[in-house]
């Protein structure tokens, strides 16, 4: 799992901004350090991946213990996520309208082409699935909702990455090049031929760029006139989703499975 990016050089505030609350912040960040398989992390943990100093965890896991967005497991000394956290993930997804509006195309076209599909939201410098539905048949890989894909070596990355204006982007690709470091030129090399790729096909690739065994195809879903971007993508075994069958077949089917949904979701908010 990849450690996540210290607060202060992952959402820096601006230097003088009086509304930018760094405690409140500091709580999302403790509460986004959990990752998936990982039911428990103590306060040494917590400090050492949001690089928040471990005093200042200790109250802030006290806080959010009282809350009941963590609870406490006094014989490990250790904290795992509480039920308010599910509570409130309910509530987002419950407002995502989208989601009951793409579900049935979704699952449509993981069943005719025994894949993966999802729908996918930004996070930092994750992506995030909000719904996800598979075939019947023996896919090598299953994700489901509240899965987490990094951004930049990913096909739905990538495709919510080019579904931004061109300034929105820019300030994310720099976001990413300071939190890569190193790994940046290759994984920009990568980003950029997405970019060729949706201006030539509308839809991104990503052959065994993420896993070496996985590939998969996506398409932005450009919403309220860019004011909201989401992605969706279509992914499986890499020998089974060969270039040509990605780019002549399932890119242009996931297009119109985005069309699709678009559409409906234009046809629900004239009615």
């Amino acid at each position: 799992m990849n450690k996540p990016a210290p607060l202060d050089s992952e959402t820096p505030p601006p230097p003088k901004d009086r509304n930018f609350v760094t405690a409140l912040a500091r709580g999302l960040e403790l509460l986004r350090a959990f990752g998936p398989g990982e039911e428990y992390l103590g306060n040494a943990e917590l400090s050492s991946r949001t690089g928040i100093p471990r005093p200042t965890v200790s109250r802030l896991t006290y806080t959010l213990t009282r809350l009941g967005y963590l609870r406490h497991n006094t014989r490990l000394e250790k904290y795992r996520l509480g039920p308010g956290i599910l509570a409130l993930g309910y509530r987002f997804l419950a407002s995502q309208g989208i989601r009951d509006i793409a579900r049935p195309f979704l699952q449509q076209f993981a069943e005719a082409t025994d894949c993966n599909v999802s729908l996918g939201a930004a996070d930092h410098h994750d992506m995030v699935y909000v719904e996800s539905c598979h075939g019947s048949g023996p896919l090598i890989v299953r994700l489901d909702v509240g899965s987490r894909l990094p951004m930049a070596t990913t096909a739905i990355g990538r495709a919510w990455l080019c579904g931004l204006s061109e300034a929105r982007r820019e300030a994310m690709l720099a976001e990413l090049a300071a939190v890569h470091g190193a790994d940046w030129p290759a994984l920009e090399k990568g980003i950029r031929r997405s970019q060729e790729d949706y201006a030539r096909y509308g839809f991104c690739l990503s052959e065994g760029d993420w896993q070496s065994q996985i590939s998969a195809v996506a398409t932005p879903l450009i919403l309220e006139e860019g004011a909201e971007v989401m992605a969706i993508n279509c992914g499986g075994a890499a020998h089974r989703l060969g270039h040509s069958i990605m780019v002549d077949n399932l890119g242009p089917r996931l297009k119109e499975v985005a069309r699709r949904i678009l559409a409906e979701l234009r046809h629900g908010a004239a009615g």
